[in-house]
């Protein structure tokens, strides 16, 4: 496996040395191994969540208490599971003992064996024979190698065998305590749109339910549950050929790898049915059964990635509904994420621009393109006006010219001369200077640094200058007179 891992091609470098995961189960059969305690309170949680189990079954579930199963009062009961027990005094390494890894490579070897040879009409129901049946126990138990190729058994005595070796189990493949469990999940039904329940099969909540259930059976019987239905469904699938339906197969095995050890039929007489159906249901849904349901998945996930764990089916969905804004799922957070980067990164390229092209038109001659477009750029917001990176200076104002010769017509002709003077300590409006000027004034300073003795001084001499013009006027007006 090291070597067809190192032959995959990854495009994307950041992932090159990270680790290839193959198997979706991985993190759950991590937390089932090294945190077991926690794997089983969560699993448990939401069995409960999804049936009802009573403190005293709950107990029996979780093996606090021994299980109360059926016929366990009955005096007759008592007395042929006492029997049962001596028979089965004498156990192999296989048959009649606890099962274990080595029990189940030996087995594994008839279910191979079946695989082949799915389309024997009666297939577990018809038996084979007795003698040919002990041979090849007795090999199993002493481990030795067996050829079933070799044409001395047939399909029919190896399926009988088999059958034989789930029966001689200590508890059933399904375990005692788990016994409540499967009766509860056969109840199961859907609720009509009055909340009122229905005689349909809630088929998603039982597969939820046995997903749950069989996560936590010891390993073993896990393993050859696996193997013993996925034949049992490849099985059904011939039936064309071998007449055995799902159904007949159930019939076959539930006293096997669900009824408890020791019970007669009347005991069961109640839940002969819901068992056996039960059965059938798993058969059927052999391949969907074995897989961990997706939260269970998310919450192994998480609980190594060091975020947030969601415990349940029920918190998947609240993300997942349309009304929560603040449990939105992951990818949708994601996606508000990437949408509010993209729009921040547009209007900061459009600030930019807006900033480059302001900068162009405040470096251009004067002229009247300039003073149009410069219009147009304080008619946008404030915000898209790039006007704090390039101080503009206000257009200049026009003053309005006042000639010498004017002020003393309207001094002669007794016109009030109106000054709007501002006062003396404002600054006047900037003029236009041109290139020739700029050194000068930098020299002699704005208008606005003048002194007031200079202003008084300039003053005083137009005034002069206009009494001795108005002198000289008068005078020869009289003496044109």
């Amino acid at each position: 496996s090291d070597a067809i891992c190192n032959f995959v091609i990854c495009n994307d470098s950041s992932l090159r040395s990270q680790p290839i995961i193959f198997n979706p189960d991985f993190f759950v059969e991590k937390l089932r191994h090294e945190k077991p305690e926690v794997f089983t309170e969560l699993v448990v949680s939401n069995i409960t969540r999804l049936i009802d189990l009573p403190g005293a079954e709950l107990a029996q579930f979780m093996g606090e208490e021994d299980p109360k199963l059926p016929g366990a009062n009955n005096t007759a009961s008592g007395f042929f599971r006492s029997l049962m027990s001596l028979k089965r005094k004498d156990k192999g390494v296989v048959f009649g003992s606890p099962l274990t890894e080595e029990g189940i490579a030996q087995v594994s070897q008839l279910i191979e064996y079946l695989h082949k040879n799915l389309r024997a009409e009666g297939l577990f129901r018809v038996p084979g024979n007795s003698i040919r049946q002990q041979i090849l126990k007795d090999a199993l138990n002493s481990g030795t190698d067996i050829d079933l190729d070799s044409g001395e058994f047939h399909s029919n005595d190896v399926a009988t065998l088999l059958k034989m070796f789930l029966g001689e189990l200590p508890e059933p493949l399904l375990t005692h305590k788990h016994f409540h469990a499967h009766l509860k999940i056969a109840d199961l039904t859907l609720f009509d749109e009055k909340g009122n329940k229905t005689s349909t099969p809630d088929k998603e909540r039982q597969i939820e339910a046995l997903q749950l259930l069989f996560l936590i059976l010891p390993a073993p019987n896990r393993s050859l549950l696996k193997l013993l239905l996925d034949l049992l469904y490849q099985t059904a699938k011939k039936q064309d050929k071998n007449k055995m339906s799902a159904h007949n197969l159930a019939l076959m095995f539930a006293p096997h790898i669900l009824w408890p050890r020791n019970v007669s039929t009347n005991d069961l007489q109640e839940n002969i049915t819901k068992l056996n159906n039960g059965v059938t249901f798993m058969i059927k849904h052999s391949q969907k059964l074995f897989k961990a349901p997706a939260y269970i998945r998310e919450c192994a996930r998480l609980h190594y990635l060091g975020s947030r764990a969601y415990t349940s089916k029920d918190d998947l969905d609240l993300l997942t509904s349309p009304g929560s804004k603040e449990l939105q799922p992951l990818k949708s957070q994601k996606r508000s994420r990437l949408d509010a980067c993209h729009q921040e990164e547009t209007q900061q390229r459009t600030e930019e621009a807006l900033k480059e092209l302001f900068r162009h038109v405040h470096n251009m001659p004067d002229s009247a393109k300039k003073k149009k477009l410069i219009r147009q750029f304080s008619k946008h917001p404030t915000a898209l006006t790039p006007g704090s990176d390039v101080p503009t200076s206000p257009a200049p104002r026009r003053t309005r010219s006042r000639s010498f010769s004017g002020l003393i017509k309207r001094k002669v002709l007794g016109t009030p001369v109106i000054l709007e003077r501002k006062s003396r300590d404002a600054t006047p409006e900037p003029e236009r200077v041109s290139k020739e000027n700029v050194h000068l004034l930098q020299k002699c300073g704005s208008p606005a640094h003048m002194s007031q003795a200079k202003l008084k001084s300039s003053e005083g001499r137009k005034e002069e200058s206009c009494r001795r013009m108005r002198a000289h006027l008068l005078s020869k007006d009289s003496s044109s007179l």
